[in-house]
């Protein structure tokens, strides 16, 4: 993954072989521990949902994402490292606590940009849209998987924040009514 200041990103993974990646509360409690740990300093998360075997997130990028990291012998961004970082440490967790071994997650994690140059250079209201189809469509995942009936009714993704049944979160709700043009 490459992020680059000033654009919005979808970035997914899931797990290896389709395999679960929470099996109970405290998996989904300890993944995001994570997420707030050594993502959340580098970005500003838009929106975000958890799936039993994959996950989803929406964030925007600033000038934070260009202080790189060495790595060993790479120079990550602290977004890339803080992805990599939660991905290792939940699958050390999950893999102690469940008595297993190997890979939790797919080798790589997708990061599409949303707002490149190809769609800069489109209008404004057709980013809006893509990134009002994004949100939308990481919120919907659990209906169309038929988890729920609805999105207020998976616990596990921004939705509620969004809809004010949770007053607490690491979403900038500033940004996603700025840029997706809705009012929550």
């Amino acid at each position: 993954m490459r992020f680059i200041p000033e654009n919005f990103y979808h970035i997914y993974n899931e797990g290896n072989n389709k395999q679960l990646l929470f099996f109970d509360d405290k998996n989904y409690h300890s993944f995001i521990d994570l997420y707030n740990a050594y993502v959340v300093p580098h970005c500003e998360t838009i929106c975000w949902c958890l799936m039993p075997n994959h996950f989803h997130f929406m964030v925007y990028t600033d000038e934070r994402c260009e202080k790189f990291e060495k790595q060993g012998g790479l120079l990550l961004d602290p977004i890339t490292n803080g992805f990599r970082k939660l991905l290792s440490g939940y699958a050390h967790n999950f893999n102690k606590s469940n008595n297993r071994t190997g890979s939790l997650f797919r080798p790589k994690t997708k990061s599409k940009c949303l707002s490149s140059e190809d769609y800069k250079s489109l209008s404004f209201l057709y980013l809006q849209n893509y990134l009002l189809s994004c949100f939308e469509y990481i919120h919907q995942n659990p209906v169309r998987a038929g988890l729920v009936d609805k999105a207020e009714n998976w616990a596990w993704s921004s939705f509620c924040f969004y809809k004010g049944v949770h007053k607490v979160s690491f979403c900038n709700k500033e940004l996603a009514e700025k840029y997706l043009g809705i009012t929550f």
